[in-house]
């Protein structure tokens, strides 16, 4: 079952108020959340007259309990409550592998589970930063260093008295070495 596609701004001075009072709750409840933070409702597909329900905290209690935010409604009409939620005893036990997955959702939650949920923007989100990280490996593992780009195979230009100088930026990426120039002048 699909992930339910819901998504509302947090409101910013009741969750603080409602991580600083709460037991198990973060020491610092303003490096939790920041203003701007929306939350995606995290329930599989419901009917309309289910909450809608993000996770914010988990409390560190003995009665596995944690904070949720809960909404309904649209526009001007939409109505939030932070509630402190038991988490659901549902729990999905796989004999061939010998695994066991509990539900991450709260007690009496509506729909599925969450082992039965899937969340194809966060797959999608997953795959492309593992390829990213896949191709900054590989790029690692390619012959020469950081700090001695490959010499260029590519024609060099006839050599001048004076070689001309090109500006050199940093990557677009945020990586901090340089750029090469499109080519060199230096044999190969």
């Amino acid at each position: 079952m699909l992930q339910c596609t819901a998504v509302t701004h947090v409101p910013y001075a009741e969750a603080l108020l409602a991580l600083a009072t709460m037991e198990g709750g973060p020491e610092h409840p303003p490096e939790v959340i920041e203003p701007e933070d929306f939350v995606l409702c995290e329930l599989g597909d419901h009917d309309e007259s289910a909450e809608h329900a993000g996770h914010l905290w988990a409390a560190d209690t003995p009665d596995d309990q944690d904070l949720w935010l809960l909404w309904s409604g649209t526009g001007a009409h939409r109505v939030h409550r932070l509630d402190m939620l038991r988490l659901c005893p549902a729990v999905l036990s796989e004999l061939a592998t010998r695994t066991v997955t509990t539900c991450a959702f709260f007690d009496h939650h509506p729909g599925p589970h969450s082992f039965s949920v899937t969340d194809p923007l966060g797959d999608l989100i997953a795959a492309h930063v593992h390829s990213e990280v896949r191709r900054l490996v590989a790029e690692d593992d390619a012959p020469g260093t950081p700090d001695a780009p490959a010499r260029s195979t590519a024609l060099a230009p006839p050599a001048d008295p004076k070689p001309p100088t090109y500006p050199t930026s940093t990557r677009p990426d945020g990586d901090d070495r340089r750029i090469p120039p499109p080519w060199t002048s230096a044999p190969p």
